[in-house]
């Protein structure tokens, strides 16, 4: 399953900032059980490349990506650790330039109509929106839609279990990052 088809399937990213691979093992398994095929590991931790290398190889069929990479040496790191996808906070062209490089999908986050323009002229149509809830949330992505009709958002950022189900409902929502569920 390519990181697309995972994220569609899911619904939901786990977002998960792991210290070490005893952390990493607890997590695989039970999303695993829960029957959820992807996690998202953020580079907010010196373990995160080598807790994305123990999950690629400890689990194969999870769709293992770097979260909160912020500079082209992390996405090189989360490229050779084995990462399926890299998110970032925000757009960087510099960022862009090397995911591309790597071939590898890359998440930017967007808050505002000229950031998603920028994305677009770059060919991403799948964007992290961060921070959502900060940003308006339902009511900004709804207000979105008209006018980028073939962008789908990945929504992070103060979504809850209490209001998952309202981002979900939104035709432009592929899914919702969310650290309560790593």
């Amino acid at each position: 399953m390519d990181w697309l088809e995972a994220v569609e399937r899911a619904g939901v990213i786990p977002v998960a900032m792991l210290e070490s691979e005893e952390e990493a093992w607890f997590l695989a398994g039970a999303l695993e059980e829960a029957g959820l095929p992807i996690i998202e590991v953020a580079f907010r931790t010196a373990a995160a490349a080598a807790v994305i290398r123990y999950l690629r190889r400890g689990w194969p069929a999870l769709c293992v990506g770097a979260g909160t990479v912020l500079t082209p040496a992390q996405a090189e790191q989360a490229f050779q650790a084995g990462a399926c996808f890299i998110v970032s906070p925000g757009l960087d062209e510099g960022l862009a330039a090397r995911c591309q490089s790597l071939r590898i999908p890359w998440i930017p986050g967007v808050a505002t109509p000229t950031e998603i323009m920028v994305a677009l002229r770059l060919g991403l149509t799948v964007l992290k929106f961060f921070p959502a809830e900060a940003m308006g949330g339902t009511k900004t992505l709804s207000a979105l839609m008209p006018l980028f009709p073939d962008v789908r958002f990945i929504p992070t950022g103060g979504i809850t279990s209490r209001n998952l189900a309202d981002y979900l409902k939104l035709p432009n929502v592929l899914a919702c990052g969310g650290t309560w569920l790593g």
